[in-house]
């Protein structure tokens, strides 16, 4: 793809090769993303459920359109039953869903993705990791409660690039959809297809979901191997 993976459009860091998109465009790929895995987990005859739904995976066209990738991990199940077994966790930390590393949190299935994705759109909304060492003030390490935290305040996002009532709209519709992706137990989560709903509708306001239960990481430094673990 021309315009190589996501992750080089939303995490600076100190990479030359970063560039700033616009929240339309953002906006644009969360939902080509979310229309992306809809189809894996319902337009296939075989569902297909991708265990590796990350930044690096998304490859973008000339036009910024994006496209899902590297398989190595999917497995497939049928359509009537998406709830599988797995030996070990799979994916890649920081990404994964609680009932994938420990099934005291719930069955594996279609919805595991889904978190995966809320983790994402939330690293595409914050313009940096989940989990960052290198913030100012231990509560906002962890970009999912940070921003919680201001929605429920009903405060200023505080995000890059909000120019215009347009681009507040965008960045809490995303924020919005990525929380309620995450939710700790996998029956709370929407459906990829329920995702393109929130995403594309227009008819009602998004509700806060309840705050997500994992916790926030120590203040201790952590090398890029761990850089995304949440601890329990």
């Amino acid at each position: 793809m021309p315009n190589g993976s996501l992750d080089k459009f939303i995490h600076d860091g100190d990479s030359l090769t970063y560039r700033q998109l616009g929240w339309e465009a953002l906006y644009q790929i969360a939902v080509g993303i979310a229309r992306g895995l809809e189809y894996l987990h319902r337009g296939c005859n075989t569902r297909i459920l991708h265990f590796d739904i990350k930044p690096h995976n998304i490859l973008l066209n000339e036009n910024f359109f994006p496209k899902i990738s590297d398989f190595g991990l999917a497995k497939l199940c049928p359509q009537k039953d998406s709830i599988i077994s797995l030996v070990g966790a799979r994916g890649t930390t920081g990404y994964i869903a609680p009932e994938v590393f420990s099934r005291n949190f719930g069955e594996v299935s279609h919805k595991s993705d889904v978190y995966s994705y809320g983790m994402m759109i939330l690293e595409m909304a914050g313009g940096r990791k989940n989990i960052s060492v290198e913030v100012d003030r231990t509560s906002e390490i962890y970009f999912p409660h940070w921003i919680y935290k201001r929605l429920e305040l009903d405060e200023e996002l505080g995000l890059h690039g909000i120019m215009d009532d347009e681009s507040h709209v965008s960045a809490r519709k995303m924020i919005l959809v990525g929380l309620w992706c995450i939710q700790t137990d996998p029956s709370h989560r929407p459906s990829m297809s329920r995702v393109v709903e929130m995403l594309e509708g227009t008819a009602e306001p998004l509700q806060i979901p309840p705050k997500p239960f994992l916790s926030s990481p120590s203040r201790a430094p952590l090398d890029s191997s761990t850089t995304h673990v949440i601890t329990l």
